[in-house]
């Protein structure tokens, strides 16, 4: 929960206020019973039509509040308004983006915004506050160029790695857990999800295996200590970079694991990886970027190897939420999400096999609840490590995407692909080892250090 907004230091003008209160009455009158109480800058205060406990409060500190929240009517306008501190909200974050779904479709009435238009244009604008902390994106250059993909990852992940301690688990996986019990805690199910990953992909000592968009490398630390692998993770991030090395030099890893700080389209490498993972990339590409992905990764790989996907993806023919308006600006620049579908078509145009897909949705709820309890609780922690729009843009996408997930706008799929060598995948014939067997291939850990030849990452 944020604190609330301080007032600034003028004059309340009630006619403006009540301007204000209409404008915010005919907004929410059709939406049904309101759970949710209002603060108002003359200490007024609606109420909750039911419940004794609101959901959540909106605080508004200023006469002119209401207009920056409406005015021009568009979902960007809305979360640049609490972003940036023109309103607040205290208490439950998911319920406020709930009411704020439920709000789009009021925007969507010609009608009505014709007849509050000429109101809100004529509220007054004075008070707003200074749009300062958390710009957005302003890439340059060819979409997905080079030049440009580093401009957007470094946009979104070289923010602070202080700050985005604050609500990931100690290894910094910025990825959907895997709950194997509902109360499983973060870190366990992170680890739980890692090492489901290595499971997948059947790791086995000594093979080589690539990341591509390692993060801060918490799969490539993983899968050397538990898996016995030679690992090299690569990022456009080089605050991911920084971070990850110093976990490899920390666990004492620099001779199985490697970081580097490369586009993946530019990876060569003189002997093919045994297996490459890919854990929530390609969300970052456009569709015509699908088939250069799948095309490197066919190079990359060796015959008979294998290669793990996990990616965000849209369910079905549900249309995209709106506010990926402001998702694109202020947190995930040129990012684009498809159907499953779409992923495992260019796969197999690049000559992929399918072998497995599975849905993991109510896992990212899951653990998109946890970030977001995380970061509220350390809201004064996340505002040192960057500023208090950085904390407020964060919060409204953690709770904005826990709905797709909970409401099915969203979901995730795990994929495995094989690449055959005479008709042969080297699949087994079950997938009993990823679950009755996770116990023995995790023990693989024990070989590192044990004299075991292994060929140098590279």
């Amino acid at each position: 929960m944020t604190m609330p907004v301080a007032s600034l230091e003028q004059p309340v003008s009630s006619s403006e206020l009540e301007v204000g209160k209409s404008i915010l009455r005919d907004l929410t009158k059709n939406l049904g019973p309101r759970e949710f109480a209002v603060s108002f800058p003359d200490g007024s205060r609606w109420e909750p039509e039911v419940g004794e406990q609101p959901a959540f409060t909106i605080i508004f500190p200023r006469p002119c509040s209401i207009r920056n929240m409406f005015w021009p009517p568009s979902d960007l306008t809305l979360g640049e308004a609490y972003m940036y501190g023109d309103f607040d909200v205290a208490g439950d974050m998911q319920a406020f983006v709930i009411f704020l779904r439920r709000l789009d479709a009021q925007y969507r009435s010609p009608w009505l915004l014709a007849s509050l238009g000429w109101r809100l244009w004529r509220s007054p604008s004075e008070g707003r506050k200074p749009r300062v902390g958390h710009d957005g994106a302003r890439l340059k250059g060819r979409l997905h160029s080079r030049a440009r993909d580093r401009q957007a990852v470094g946009f979104h992940y070289d923010l602070s790695n202080e700050f985005f301690a604050q609500f990931l688990d100690p290894r910094m996986v910025y990825t959907s857990s895997y709950y194997e019990q509902a109360d499983d805690t973060l870190s366990e199910s992170q680890e739980q999800k890692l090492d489901y990953v290595c499971r997948k992909l059947r790791l086995r000592p000594g093979e080589r295996l690539l990341d591509v968009g390692c993060g801060w490398g918490g799969l490539i630390t993983f899968a050397a200590e538990h898996y016995g692998v030679e690992a090299l993770g690569v990022t456009l991030s080089r605050a991911q970079v920084e971070f990850t090395q110093q976990e490899i030099d920390r666990r004492g890893l620099g001779d199985h694991c490697r970081v580097e700080y490369r586009d993946y389209r530019d990876i060569q490498t003189r002997e093919p990886f045994d297996k490459i993972a890919t854990v929530e990339v390609l969300e970052h590409a456009a569709d015509f970027m699908m088939a250069v992905y799948f095309k490197k990764m066919m190079t990359l790989l060796r015959p008979g190897g294998a290669l793990f996907v996990q990616a965000i993806t849209l369910t079905g023919p549900k249309p995209i939420a709106k506010w990926r308006k402001f998702i694109r600006r202020y947190i995930f620049p040129d990012g684009k999400l498809r159907p499953v579908s779409a992923i495992q078509r260019e796969a197999e145009n690049a000559g992929f096999e399918v072998r497995d897909v599975e849905s993991l949705r109510e896992h990212y709820a899951m653990t998109l609840k946890s970030w977001l309890e995380n970061l509220e609780l350390r809201h004064d922690q996340a505002v040192e490590a960057r500023n208090e729009s950085t904390y407020r843009a964060f919060r409204l996408y953690l709770a904005g995407a826990r709905y797709g997930y909970t409401s099915g706008v969203y979901n995730l799929h795990q994929a495995l692909f094989a690449k055959p060598v005479q008709g042969q995948s080297n699949i087994p014939l079950t997938r009993a080892d990823w679950y009755d067997g996770h116990q023995d291939a995790h023990s693989n850990g024990a070989l590192l250090g044990s004299g075991t030849e292994r060929a140098s990452v590279g």
